[in-house]
């Protein structure tokens, strides 16, 4: 009977050595998935703020364009209209 006590005793430590072992490895396998995804967010974070700045100069070029076509909008038909009528008063002297 003490044989058995034994025997068994021996094969549960061999086999929560075993497991000790696994998850040891499976520790280590987390750890170096973790390190890799916080390199991945620091990248992915330093790019998404690339892009941010990138947009940011978008979008004040095209509020200037936006403005420049609200001036132009806004002269155009003084423009068109000063044409005309210094086209009309040379076509009056040509007369």
């Amino acid at each position: 009977m003490a044989m058995d006590v034994e025997a068994e005793n021996r094969e549960l430590k061999r086999r929560v050595g075993e497991q000790k072992g696994s998850f040891g490895f499976l520790t280590r396998q987390i750890q170096g998935v973790h390190k890799d995804l916080l390199e991945f967010e620091s990248k992915t974070e330093q790019r998404f703020a690339k892009v941010d700045e990138r947009f940011d100069g978008l979008e004040r070029k095209i509020d200037s364009v936006d403005r420049k076509i609200d001036g132009l909008t806004k002269t155009l038909p003084g423009i068109v209209g000063d044409a005309v009528r210094e086209a009309n008063r040379e076509r009056d002297r040509k007369r």
